[in-house]
């Protein structure tokens, strides 16, 4: 029974320990760059590149962590508190529908991976689009958020584009990654 033991709590710490290295990469990520939007004061970035990688490598509860802490630490710390809430949700749900949809799709043929792929990114990019046009509308007005509405599509393909093939790379260079989804 303590052999059992061990290895949850060895399970345990790992899951903590990925979710916080995801998290300060999805930090990096929405911190690198940043294009500012001026109607609404908010800003484009990279963060999707880390969400997408992390729902499809890592699930969707570490995705839905690392997403929403990730992007919402970047906020803070980039003088964008006021929106770390919302960040937090919009990103956070983004990354736990995505890895939700991969882990509920059977992505090992080519052909469900691609449509899985195709459903995630419209679901995200609504989710996370969707989430920041209320928000801005209400804060800012309608027509002004309308204005990010085009960058977050971007985001969200740069997001495909980009976190795909990492997330390729890493399952050929390390299979068992597979068997860390949760």
């Amino acid at each position: 029974m303590e052999n059992q033991t061990d290895k949850s709590k060895q399970n345990l710490a790992f899951r903590i320990a990925a979710i916080a290295v995801l998290t300060a990469l999805t930090t990096v990520c929405t911190m690198i760059i940043r294009v500012p939007v001026t109607p609404t004061r908010g800003y484009i970035n990279l963060a999707d590149v880390a969400i997408f990688f992390t729902a499809m490598t890592f699930g969707p509860f570490t995705a839905l962590a690392a997403g929403g802490l990730g992007t919402a630490l970047a906020d803070i710390l980039g003088g964008y508190a006021q929106w770390a809430p919302i960040t937090f949700f919009a990103h956070g749900v983004q990354g736990l529908v995505i890895g939700l949809i991969f882990k509920t799709s059977g992505t090992e043929e080519k052909g469900k991976m691609v449509m899985a792929l195709v459903i995630s990114f419209i679901l995200g990019t609504l989710i996370m689009a969707g989430t920041y046009f209320v928000t801005g509308g209400l804060m800012y007005g309608f027509g002004a958020a309308a204005t990010e509405i085009p960058g977050n599509i971007l985001q969200n393909v740069a997001g495909v584009v980009l976190g795909f093939p990492l997330y390729l790379a890493v399952k050929k260079a390390y299979p068992p990654i597979a068997g860390y989804r949760w």
